[in-house]
């Protein structure tokens, strides 16, 4: 088996390097195998300071028969959502379709194409009702894609085609500058100015925020009085205020 993570720049995908999982990143020739294969695509995406995303891993994808389950019927795609945040943000959209309790691990199963037709975020090696079991889940999705195709297909093309007429909705009703520096000043009266980030514990990185309020459309001031502070990544990964 190829190790393909190993010399990857994403730190959260060479921490699975050593799965017994097939694992591709994110690219053309996993597309490209899961066409060869005729078999579906399962695209697994977190980040290294995802808990749930390190519990999935220890107790299914580093399981030799859960690896060997998912090898033989899938092409399996690793994510570092840090390192792709469109990707993560296009399976998430397309997720909403068959959960609404979105979150990471984020797990999408997806057609040679990688149009969505099934989708999760965290599943336990053994049932836990309501929660199936992980191998559970994978031999529903390769017995769908085996005998029941063309509804797996239809269920890809209806969320796709949902994607884009929601696409197209937004599209023509984006914000205006106003309504910009009002969400930033929303975001900057929840900034923990001792401790970095946004809201209480836990907290999560969020390169979408973070990104926004690098825009030069930013308030001078924030909740309580003030001057807003811009945030920043500093240097040890950690964030801060300038």
């Amino acid at each position: 088996m190829t190790n393909r993570l190993a010399d990857t720049l994403s730190p959260y995908l060479r921490a699975h390097a050593d799965n017994p999982v097939d694992w591709y990143p994110w690219g053309d020739e996993a597309f490209a195998e899961a066409r060869r294969r005729d078999v579906p695509m399962l695209i697994s995406i977190g980040y290294s300071t995802c808990h749930w995303c390190h519990v999935m891993a220890r107790e299914s994808f580093a399981d030799p028969e859960t690896a060997a389950r998912i090898n033989e019927g899938f092409v399996a795609v690793k994510v570092d959502r840090e390192e792709h945040p469109h990707v993560d943000g296009a399976y998430m959209a397309a997720a909403s379709a068959f959960t609404q309790n979105l979150g990471w691990p984020l797990t999408v199963f997806t057609t040679p194409a990688g149009r969505a037709f099934y989708a999760g975020t965290y599943w336990p090696p053994e049932a836990r009702p309501p929660m199936p079991a992980f191998r559970d889940v994978l031999a529903a999705v390769r017995e769908a894609w085996t005998t029941r195709r063309a509804q797996a297909e239809e269920s890809a093309d209806a969320v796709t085609a949902a994607l884009a007429e929601a696409a197209e909705t937004t599209a023509s009703s984006l914000p205006d500058a106003a309504a910009l520096v009002e969400a930033a000043r929303g975001l900057a009266a929840r900034e923990d100015a001792e401790f970095g980030g946004f809201g209480g514990a836990p907290k999560f990185p969020v390169a979408t925020t973070l990104r926004f309020l690098q825009h030069p459309l930013r308030p001078r001031g924030r909740a309580g009085g003030g001057r807003c502070r811009r945030t920043r990544a500093r240097g040890d990964g950690r964030v801060g205020s300038a």
